[in-house]
């Protein structure tokens, strides 16, 4: 096992700079998610600790050693990708071991390593088969056997369950941190949904624009976004973001106003904002409410998603350029076209400053 350490990454394809000075360190045994839209960088900067990109400035360190020189089989490090790459004609066990073969690794050897990981992965009933003979998430289990046979110091995943259906995802997660759980490897994980983000991550690292907006746990990046792109990015449904302006404003405490007049509280260190400053206001869908406390705002239903457990209530207001969204429990019945007085909790609310930096929550 080891760290990964990150100094001022850069990487530029021509005129193109696509990571623009990244710094991070990854724990021994850590699993870290990268997470941000298309073409935020976070393949590139996998790619490059793989060393299957070189950076064009900067220092990737893996185990305390410096390995921007290294090639890919020397950094000690496994990756799997989104595209199973098995070889077709091979069963499970040989595709498991043909990189130990090229290797010259004793067959004893092979044999223990291959047997080892098949079990750890549920999958020992399948050595026989070829690929065209297993289902997707058998492939999968095949190419993640592949990589821990090479009992790596680091497990690097770009997308690995972006090919599988809704429901094998969700298996596959499982299957992911148990593994973690087991093996105690450090491990880096790229993906666009941020539901695998939020369910596997010791630590998520949120991309954009080939920078990092925030790192952190899962619950603080959700209860405390560090700026408007985190708070808009993590959490699904996403965020409610208003359009305000600051009336009062102190280290305990500011209340904003919308265009429209309705008045909020937001229980937030503001001591750096004055009247009149422009700021935007958050809150999370389930945390707009019928009832309870906090000031109202007026919204009208345009779309009402009733899915059992839950109903997603999705509505127009002039402060917001999006639909907001409102999670309430099952048994609220609403109606499109009906006009809803919504209740903001100033201890749920979140503010933005005018260049989407949260002001600290109390």
């Amino acid at each position: 096992m080891a760290d990964v350490r990150l100094v001022d990454v850069k990487k530029a394809f021509g005129a193109v700079e696509v990571l623009k000075g990244v710094d991070l360190e990854i724990a021994d045994g850590e699993f870290v998610v990268f997470v941000g839209p298309s073409g935020c960088g976070k393949s590139t900067l996998l790619r490059t600790i793989a060393g299957l990109e070189e950076a064009t400035t900067g220092e990737v360190s893996i185990g305390g050693r410096v390995v921007n020189d290294l090639s890919p089989s020397d950094r000690g490090i496994a990756m799997v990708f989104q595209s199973y790459a098995l070889y077709p004609h091979m069963t499970a066990y040989e595709n498991m071991a043909f990189g130990l073969k090229l290797a010259k690794t004793d067959k004893a050897e092979i044999d223990r390593r291959v047997r080892a990981a098949a079990e750890a992965l549920s999958i020992t009933d399948y050595l026989d088969r070829k690929p065209k003979a297993m289902s997707g998430g058998q492939r999968q289990r095949v190419a993640i056997g592949r990589a821990i046979v090479r009992e790596p110091e680091v497990f690097l995943f770009d997308e690995p369950l972006s090919n599988l259906d809704a429901a094998l995802r969700v298996r596959m997660r499982y299957e992911f941190a148990r593994l973690h759980g087991e093996l105690k490897t450090t491990m880096i994980y790229v993906t666009h949904d941020q539901v695998e983000a939020m369910t596997l991550a010791d630590r998520i690292v949120v991309l954009n624009g080939g920078r990092i907006e925030q790192v952190g746990a899962p619950m603080e990046l959700y209860e405390r976004p560090a700026n408007l792109f985190v708070a808009g990015f993590i959490g699904s449904p996403k965020m409610n973001l208003l359009a305000v302006e600051v009336v009062e404003a102190s280290a305990t405490g500011a209340t904003v106003r919308t265009a429209n007049g309705e008045t909020l509280k937001a229980a937030v260190d503001a001591s750096n904002a004055r009247p009149g400053d422009r700021a935007t206001l958050g809150i999370r869908p389930e945390h707009l409410s019928l009832t309870g406390e906090g000031e109202p705002i007026q919204a009208e239903v345009m779309f009402v998603e009733t899915l059992g457990a839950a109903v997603m209530a999705h509505l127009r207001h002039p402060a917001s350029t999006e639909t907001l969204t409102v999670q309430a429990a099952g048994d609220v019945r609403v109606q499109t076209g009906q006009s809803l007085a919504l209740r903001v909790p100033p201890t749920q609310a979140h503010l933005f400053d005018a260049e989407g930096r949260a002001f600290s929550r109390l």
